[in-house]
Formats: C-alpha cells, sequence, structure tokens
C-alpha cells in the first residue's frame, strides 16, 4: 500500500454508519404501519356506509381519482409509477376490508390476464379462474364474481374473435380497460432449445411469435392451447413440451426461461377489458377522457356501412376502431364493432349516438369507460 492510499473501510465502521439509518427506516416503517392501519380503519367505516346505502363498494373513477392526486402531489424522489402500484395495492387492501372484489379471468395462474386484473383491482382482488373466456363471461354474468377481465384486442393480431362474438348477447358491459406490453417468453422444464418437438400457447400468443418460431424450432409442432398459463403447465410435464407465457407463468410452473421476449412486434400490445352487469356498477361518469364501444348491424343494402360513418363526422365524433364480424345468418350479414372517442353524456356524442341507432337493425352500446392517455 503506498503513503497515499487509505486503507480499505473495516466491515465494523460501514456497520456504524448504516446502523442509524436503519433506526430512522425501522422508525418510519412503524408510523407507515399505523397510518396505513388507521386507512384501512376508515375504509372499513367507508364500507358500512355503503351497504346502508346501497352503494357500490368498488369505485374504478375514485380509484384514479386517489391515484391521481397522489401522483401530482409526489414531490419525489419516487417515480410516479411507483407512487401508483403502492397506492393501488393500499386501495386494493382497504377494498378487500369493505367487500372482497371477485374478479373472473382466464386460467390457470400466470395468464397476462391475471395480471390485467391484478394492475387494475390490485393483488388483494379474490381471482376466479376460469378455463375460457366464454367462462369468463359465463361467470360474470350468473354472479359467481362480480367483474371479470377478457383480452379484446392485441395490436399484433388485432382482435380477439370470440370475446367479440360474446359481447353481442351478454348482459355484461366494459366499464374499465387495461393495455398491457405483452412480453412473450419460450418457457420449458430444460433450460435448453434443444429436442423441443411442441410448442403450446393460446393461438394469439402462437401468431404473435410465428417468425421467432420459425427461424429457431421450424421442426417444432405449434398446438393451440386455451391460455399461455395452460401450455406452461403442460410444459412442466414433459420436456419434450414448451409453452409461450410470461414470466409469472415461469414462476408458478418452476420452468426454465430458455428464450426471453420472442414476440415479434417488440412493442406487442393487449387490451383487455374490464366487464360487469350494470346493477354491479352503471356507466362510469364521464372522466375527460373516455371511450364509448358499441357493436351495430345494417341492413345488407348498397351504402349502408357508408351511412354509418355520417353522423360520426357531422358531430365530429373521433372512431378509434371498427372491425367486423360475420352475423352467421347465411345472408352475408355482419356485425360492426366500433369504438369512439368520448363519452354518451357529451352532446356531440350523444347526438351521433342517437342518429346511429335510427340507422342500425341491431345497436348496442358494450360500455362507456376512462382509457389511460
Amino acid at each position: 500500500m503506498t503513503a497515499h492510499q487509505s486503507p480499505p473501510p473495516s466491515s465494523s465502521s460501514a456497520a456504524d454508519s448504516l446502523a442509524p439509518l436503519r433506526e430512522r427506516i425501522d422508525a418510519l416503517d412503524a408510523q407507515l404501519l399505523d397510518l396505513l392501519n388507521q386507512r384501512a380503519h376508515v375504509a372499513e367505516l367507508v364500507g358500512e356506509v355503503k351497504k346502508r346505502e346501497g352503494t357500490p363498494y368498488f369505485r374504478p373513477d375514485r380509484v384514479a381519482q386517489v391515484i391521481e392526486k397522489v401522483k401530482r402531489n409526489n414531490p419525489g424522489p419516487l417515480k410516479g409509477a411507483h407512487v401508483e402500484a403502492i397506492w393501488r395495492e393500499i386501495m386494493s387492501a382497504c377494498l378487500a376490508l369493505e367487500s372482497p372484489q371477485r374478479v373472473a379471468v382466464l386460467g390457470p395462474e400466470g395468464t397476462f390476464c391475471e395480471q390485467a386484473a391484478i394492475e387494475y383491482f390490485g393483488g388483494a382482488a379474490d381471482l376466479v379462474y376460469c378455463a375460457t373466456f366464454d367462462e369468463v363471461f359465463h361467470a360474470t354474468a350468473a354472479g359467481s364474481a362480480q367483474y371479470g377481465v377478457v383480452g379484446v384486442e392485441n395490436s399484433t393480431e388485432g382482435a380477439v374473435a370470440r370475446s367479440l362474438d360474446l359481447f353481442l348477447h351478454s348482459p355484461a358491459h366494459v366499464v374499465g380497460e387495461v393495455s398491457l406490453l405483452v412480453r412473450h417468453n419460450l418457457l420449458c422444464s430444460r433450460n435448453s432449445l434443444d429436442d423441443i418437438e411442441v410448442v403450446m400457447a393460446h393461438p394469439q400468443a402462437l401468431a404473435q411469435c410465428h417468425g421467432w418460431l420459425s427461424k429457431h424450432l421450424p421442426k417444432a409442432e405449434r398446438r393451440a392451447v386455451s391460455s399461455n398459463a395452460e401450455g406452461a403447465r403442460l410444459a412442466a410435464t414433459n420436456p419434450a413440451w414448451a409453452g409461450i407465457a410470461g414470466e409469472r407463468a415461469a414462476t408458478q410452473f418452476g420452468l426454465h426461461i430458455v428464450a426471453h421476449a420472442i414476440q415479434d412486434d417488440p412493442y406487442n400490445r393487449t387490451r383487455f377489458a374490464v366487464i360487469c352487469l350494470p346493477h354491479t356498477l352503471a356507466m362510469p361518469p364521464a372522466s375527460g377522457r373516455d371511450m364509448t364501444s358499441l357493436v351495430v348491424s345494417v341492413p345488407n343494402k348498397p351504402g349502408a356501412v357508408h351511412d354509418l360513418l355520417v353522423p360520426l363526422k357531422e358531430h365530429k365524433v373521433s372512431m378509434t376502431r371498427f372491425e367486423s364480424r360475420p352475423a352467421r345468418t347465411g345472408q352475408w350479414e355482419y356485425y360492426f364493432y366500433i369504438d369512439l372517442d368520448g363519452h354518451p353524456s357529451q352532446p356531440n356524442v350523444a347526438a351521433a349516438l342517437a342518429e346511429l341507432r335510427g340507422l342500425c337493425a341491431f345497436f348496442k352500446i358494450i360500455g362507456a369507460y376512462p382509457v389511460k392517455a
């Protein structure tokens, strides 16, 4: 050691420096715990008032208002996204004391649908796992779950057709949405690409990873299953099988992530709709940034589809999605799924919807709900 070099700090001196900081953290943790329990007690009182008045326990618009206010008043150094995640969990835990929310999702554990539900309702929600989106709709309509979460659209592969079909005749409506940046991983019980014979996933995930699979596993069979998590569960039973799913599924089923982020589109996103019966939660009030979703059909005659667009243009309502599905009548008729910017309480949107209703053989508002910027 030269004369100009200082000796490294001893472990005892480092511990002496950390000790008072750790004591401060312990004291702050105790204060936080006390304050959180005070908040939980007030939430219980709120729950008693809601029960007497018969008002909904879960108010997503109220959750959004509280989180936005906290983020606006956050001085840092915590980032806004982290503050949002913390407060969502606090509110979820407090809501569970008022009334646990049962939420139907596509199972088994580890699906992106589960992830979307947790992002919207928080980790304290009571999740009901369903084998198909049909079961999610049925559980929500029958009352075995208060809410459901279903995939409706992917940025790469477009609409989730089955969900759109189910909206036609379901009494459930949309009260919210979650947009997830989806990262698909190849999961296997062995940490190797060698000797993989079958890759299993939801059909949408297989399509979203088509290019990667063609390049890296051209001989492997692609087998569609009910969900990505189900593919991961099956992959855990055979070393020659692989699944495509998220990191939650890898942890859940004890699998290796053999290849990360194998989706062909690096910005691959999936929209999930939050659904419930109107008596569980009515249409959320306008938030200033809303979307109205509807399904319509028109008589099969020349210019009928063009006529649908005229009221939107005249009342300056922007259309963000226009999707067609066959009506299955054998007459080459179609249902059209439309997303509009705005809320039915806005005069221009209300006027456009009224004119549309008069043009349509079938007209149904699926929901109006706030969307994130």
